[in-house]
Protein backbone atom coordinates (compact mmCIF):
# COMPACT_ATOMS: atom_id res chain seq x y z
CA UNK A 1 0.00 0.00 0.00
CA UNK A 2 1.29 3.43 -0.90
CA UNK A 3 1.33 5.94 1.96
CA UNK A 4 1.34 9.74 1.71
CA UNK A 5 2.47 11.78 4.72
CA UNK A 6 0.29 14.89 5.13
CA UNK A 7 0.54 17.81 7.54
CA UNK A 8 -3.11 18.59 8.23
CA UNK A 9 -2.58 21.42 10.67
CA UNK A 10 0.43 23.54 11.57
CA UNK A 11 0.42 24.53 15.26
CA UNK A 12 2.38 27.46 16.70
CA UNK A 13 2.21 27.19 20.50
CA UNK A 14 4.83 29.11 22.52
CA UNK A 15 8.43 27.98 21.83
CA UNK A 16 7.50 25.22 19.36
CA UNK A 17 6.28 24.59 15.83
CA UNK A 18 4.24 21.41 15.54
CA UNK A 19 2.43 19.54 12.78
CA UNK A 20 -0.64 17.33 12.62
CA UNK A 21 0.80 14.25 10.91
CA UNK A 22 -1.86 12.34 8.98
CA UNK A 23 -1.34 9.23 6.83
CA UNK A 24 -3.20 8.83 3.55
CA UNK A 25 -3.12 5.17 2.52
CA UNK A 26 -3.92 3.98 -0.99
CA UNK A 27 -5.54 0.67 -0.06
CA UNK A 28 -6.93 -1.85 -2.58
CA UNK A 29 -10.56 -0.84 -1.98
CA UNK A 30 -10.20 2.91 -1.56
CA UNK A 31 -8.36 5.50 0.45
CA UNK A 32 -7.76 5.30 4.20
CA UNK A 33 -6.82 8.20 6.47
CA UNK A 34 -5.03 7.70 9.77
CA UNK A 35 -6.32 10.68 11.79
CA UNK A 36 -7.78 13.69 9.97
CA UNK A 37 -6.21 16.82 11.46
CA UNK A 38 -8.19 20.04 11.24
CA UNK A 39 -11.00 20.30 8.71
CA UNK A 40 -12.69 22.90 6.56
CA UNK A 41 -15.44 23.43 9.12
CA UNK A 42 -12.82 24.19 11.79
CA UNK A 43 -11.46 26.92 9.54
CA UNK A 44 -14.93 28.33 8.86
CA UNK A 45 -15.91 28.51 12.55
CA UNK A 46 -12.90 28.07 14.86
CA UNK A 47 -14.60 29.70 17.84
CA UNK A 48 -17.37 27.10 18.07
CA UNK A 49 -15.44 24.13 16.74
CA UNK A 50 -12.19 24.54 18.68
CA UNK A 51 -13.12 26.67 21.66
CA UNK A 52 -10.51 28.20 23.93
CA UNK A 53 -7.90 25.57 23.09
CA UNK A 54 -7.10 27.39 19.89
CA UNK A 55 -5.47 30.17 21.91
CA UNK A 56 -2.94 27.70 23.33
CA UNK A 57 -2.44 25.58 20.20
CA UNK A 58 -2.50 28.60 17.85
CA UNK A 59 -3.38 26.57 14.74
CA UNK A 60 -2.64 28.25 11.42
CA UNK A 61 -5.94 26.90 9.95
CA UNK A 62 -5.17 26.98 6.25
CA UNK A 63 -7.62 25.33 3.86
CA UNK A 64 -4.80 23.89 1.76
CA UNK A 65 -3.52 21.98 4.81
CA UNK A 66 -6.80 20.12 5.35
CA UNK A 67 -6.96 16.46 4.38
CA UNK A 68 -9.88 17.27 2.07
CA UNK A 69 -7.88 19.71 -0.03
CA UNK A 70 -4.74 17.56 -0.02
CA UNK A 71 -6.68 14.48 -1.14
CA UNK A 72 -8.09 16.54 -4.02
CA UNK A 73 -4.66 17.95 -4.87
CA UNK A 74 -3.39 14.38 -5.29
CA UNK A 75 -6.07 13.78 -7.92
CA UNK A 76 -8.59 11.91 -5.77
CA UNK A 77 -12.14 12.74 -4.77
CA UNK A 78 -13.17 13.10 -1.15
CA UNK A 79 -15.60 10.23 -1.73
CA UNK A 80 -12.61 7.98 -2.41
CA UNK A 81 -11.80 8.11 1.32
CA UNK A 82 -13.69 5.04 2.52
CA UNK A 83 -12.21 4.69 6.01
CA UNK A 84 -10.65 6.89 8.69
CA UNK A 85 -8.73 5.21 11.52
CA UNK A 86 -8.34 7.43 14.58
CA UNK A 87 -5.65 7.39 17.21
CA UNK A 88 -8.01 9.32 19.53
CA UNK A 89 -10.71 12.01 19.64
CA UNK A 90 -8.76 15.17 20.50
CA UNK A 91 -9.84 18.16 18.42
CA UNK A 92 -6.67 18.36 16.31
CA UNK A 93 -7.13 14.73 15.22
CA UNK A 94 -10.83 14.58 14.30
CA UNK A 95 -11.65 18.00 12.85
CA UNK A 96 -11.53 16.67 9.31
CA UNK A 97 -14.12 13.92 9.88
CA UNK A 98 -16.98 16.10 8.69
CA UNK A 99 -15.21 16.63 5.34
CA UNK A 100 -15.63 12.89 4.66
CA UNK A 101 -19.17 12.17 5.90
CA UNK A 102 -19.52 8.85 4.05
CA UNK A 103 -16.34 7.32 5.46
CA UNK A 104 -16.40 4.69 8.17
CA UNK A 105 -14.58 5.97 11.26
CA UNK A 106 -12.63 3.31 13.16
CA UNK A 107 -11.62 3.78 16.79
CA UNK A 108 -11.37 1.86 20.03
CA UNK A 109 -14.50 1.19 22.04
CA UNK A 110 -12.75 2.71 25.07
CA UNK A 111 -12.24 6.00 23.22
CA UNK A 112 -15.92 6.12 22.26
CA UNK A 113 -16.85 5.65 25.92
CA UNK A 114 -14.46 8.38 27.03
CA UNK A 115 -15.45 10.90 24.38
CA UNK A 116 -19.10 10.21 23.59
CA UNK A 117 -21.12 7.71 25.61
CA UNK A 118 -19.83 7.99 29.20
CA UNK A 119 -17.23 10.72 29.56
CA UNK A 120 -15.98 11.87 32.93
CA UNK A 121 -16.20 15.55 33.84
CA UNK A 122 -12.61 16.06 32.71
CA UNK A 123 -13.30 14.29 29.42
CA UNK A 124 -16.39 16.42 28.79
CA UNK A 125 -14.15 19.48 29.06
CA UNK A 126 -11.55 17.92 26.80
CA UNK A 127 -13.53 16.96 23.70
CA UNK A 128 -15.54 19.02 21.18
CA UNK A 129 -18.81 17.20 20.37
CA UNK A 130 -19.56 19.69 17.58
CA UNK A 131 -16.81 17.98 15.58
CA UNK A 132 -18.89 14.79 15.39
CA UNK A 133 -22.32 16.43 15.30
CA UNK A 134 -22.66 15.40 11.65
CA UNK A 135 -23.11 11.80 12.83
CA UNK A 136 -20.10 9.86 11.54
CA UNK A 137 -20.39 6.15 10.94
CA UNK A 138 -18.39 4.92 13.94
CA UNK A 139 -16.93 1.42 13.96
CA UNK A 140 -15.72 0.41 17.41
CA UNK A 141 -12.90 -2.07 17.94
CA UNK A 142 -11.52 -3.82 21.00
CA UNK A 143 -7.91 -4.75 20.21
CA UNK A 144 -7.26 -7.75 22.45
CA UNK A 145 -5.59 -10.94 21.52
CA UNK A 146 -3.28 -10.41 18.58
CA UNK A 147 0.37 -9.54 19.03
CA UNK A 148 2.30 -6.98 16.97
CA UNK A 149 6.00 -6.25 17.63
CA UNK A 150 5.61 -6.93 21.32
CA UNK A 151 2.26 -5.14 21.74
CA UNK A 152 -0.29 -7.68 22.92
CA UNK A 153 -3.45 -5.61 22.42
CA UNK A 154 -3.55 -5.32 18.64
CA UNK A 155 -6.11 -6.03 15.94
CA UNK A 156 -5.65 -6.23 12.18
CA UNK A 157 -8.42 -4.26 10.50
CA UNK A 158 -8.77 -6.72 7.65
CA UNK A 159 -12.26 -5.43 6.86
CA UNK A 160 -10.43 -2.33 5.59
CA UNK A 161 -7.33 -4.02 4.17
CA UNK A 162 -4.75 -6.59 5.30
CA UNK A 163 -1.78 -4.79 6.77
CA UNK A 164 -3.59 -2.10 8.78
CA UNK A 165 -3.32 -2.80 12.51
CA UNK A 166 -4.97 -0.95 15.41
CA UNK A 167 -2.88 -1.17 18.59
CA UNK A 168 -4.39 -0.23 21.94
CA UNK A 169 -2.08 2.16 23.83
CA UNK A 170 -4.15 4.08 26.40
CA UNK A 171 -2.63 6.81 28.52
CA UNK A 172 -2.86 10.07 26.62
CA UNK A 173 -6.61 9.41 26.44
CA UNK A 174 -8.76 6.61 27.79
CA UNK A 175 -8.83 4.73 24.49
CA UNK A 176 -5.77 6.05 22.66
CA UNK A 177 -4.39 3.76 19.95
CA UNK A 178 -1.48 3.51 17.54
CA UNK A 179 -1.95 2.49 13.91
CA UNK A 180 0.51 0.38 11.92
CA UNK A 181 0.45 0.25 8.11
CA UNK A 182 2.28 -2.27 5.94
CA UNK A 183 3.68 -0.50 2.87
CA UNK A 184 5.20 -3.66 1.43
CA UNK A 185 8.88 -3.14 2.20
CA UNK A 186 8.37 -1.61 5.65
CA UNK A 187 5.82 -0.85 8.33
CA UNK A 188 4.90 2.65 9.43
CA UNK A 189 3.81 2.90 13.05
CA UNK A 190 1.79 6.06 13.65
CA UNK A 191 1.99 6.45 17.41
CA UNK A 192 -0.46 9.36 17.64
CA UNK A 193 0.07 11.29 20.87
CA UNK A 194 1.63 8.42 22.80
CA UNK A 195 4.77 10.56 22.74
CA UNK A 196 4.97 14.27 21.92
CA UNK A 197 8.63 14.62 20.92
CA UNK A 198 11.21 12.31 19.36
CA UNK A 199 13.48 12.80 22.38
CA UNK A 200 11.04 10.80 24.49
CA UNK A 201 11.99 7.63 22.59
CA UNK A 202 15.54 8.69 21.56
CA UNK A 203 17.55 9.77 24.60
CA UNK A 204 20.17 11.47 22.41
CA UNK A 205 17.72 14.29 21.72
CA UNK A 206 16.70 16.84 24.39
CA UNK A 207 12.99 17.38 24.95
CA UNK A 208 11.67 20.95 25.34
CA UNK A 209 10.34 21.46 28.86
CA UNK A 210 7.12 22.97 27.56
CA UNK A 211 6.32 19.76 25.68
CA UNK A 212 7.05 17.61 28.72
CA UNK A 213 4.75 19.80 30.81
CA UNK A 214 2.02 19.82 28.17
CA UNK A 215 2.14 16.05 27.83
CA UNK A 216 1.73 15.61 31.57
CA UNK A 217 -1.09 18.16 31.71
CA UNK A 218 -3.10 16.50 28.94
CA UNK A 219 -2.56 12.89 29.99
CA UNK A 220 -5.56 10.84 31.04
CA UNK A 221 -3.13 8.52 32.89
CA UNK A 222 0.39 9.95 33.05
CA UNK A 223 2.09 6.89 34.64
CA UNK A 224 0.73 4.89 31.69
CA UNK A 225 2.06 7.53 29.28
CA UNK A 226 5.53 7.14 30.79
CA UNK A 227 5.26 3.36 30.51
CA UNK A 228 4.32 3.80 26.84
CA UNK A 229 7.42 5.95 26.33
CA UNK A 230 9.55 3.08 27.65
CA UNK A 231 7.88 0.52 25.40
CA UNK A 232 8.23 2.68 22.31
CA UNK A 233 11.82 3.61 23.17
CA UNK A 234 12.70 -0.08 23.39
CA UNK A 235 11.15 -0.66 19.97
CA UNK A 236 13.00 2.36 18.58
CA UNK A 237 16.36 1.18 19.94
CA UNK A 238 15.91 -2.17 18.20
CA UNK A 239 16.18 -0.23 14.91
CA UNK A 240 14.23 -2.82 12.94
CA UNK A 241 15.12 -2.26 9.30
CA UNK A 242 11.50 -2.63 8.22
CA UNK A 243 9.91 -0.19 10.69
CA UNK A 244 9.46 3.59 10.78
CA UNK A 245 7.99 5.17 13.92
CA UNK A 246 6.22 8.52 13.63
CA UNK A 247 3.92 10.47 15.89
CA UNK A 248 1.28 13.14 15.44
CA UNK A 249 3.14 16.37 16.11
CA UNK A 250 6.93 16.12 15.81
CA UNK A 251 7.91 18.11 12.68
CA UNK A 252 11.31 16.41 12.34
CA UNK A 253 9.80 12.91 12.30
CA UNK A 254 7.22 14.16 9.80
CA UNK A 255 9.83 15.61 7.44
CA UNK A 256 12.01 12.48 7.64
CA UNK A 257 9.04 10.25 6.87
CA UNK A 258 7.93 12.43 3.97
CA UNK A 259 11.47 12.37 2.58
CA UNK A 260 11.54 8.59 2.83
CA UNK A 261 14.16 8.27 5.57
CA UNK A 262 13.66 5.27 7.88
CA UNK A 263 13.38 5.64 11.62
CA UNK A 264 15.55 4.13 14.35
CA UNK A 265 18.81 5.18 16.00
CA UNK A 266 20.85 4.53 12.86
CA UNK A 267 18.91 7.26 11.05
CA UNK A 268 20.34 9.90 13.39
CA UNK A 269 18.57 12.89 14.87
Amino acid sequence: MRVHHLNCGTLLPPTARLVCHVLLVEAPNGLVLVDSGFGLHDIDDPGRRLGGSRRLLRPVLRADETAARQVEALGFRREDVRHIVLTHFDLDHIGGLSDFPAAQVHTTAAEVRGAITSPSRRERNRYRPIQWAHGPNLVEHTPDGEAWRGFAAAKELDTIAPGIVLISLPGHTRGHACVAVDTGDRWILHAGDSFFHRGLIDDRTPVPRVLRATEALLAHDFPQVRANHARLAELYRRADADLTIVNAHDPILFEKARAGHPGGPAAGR
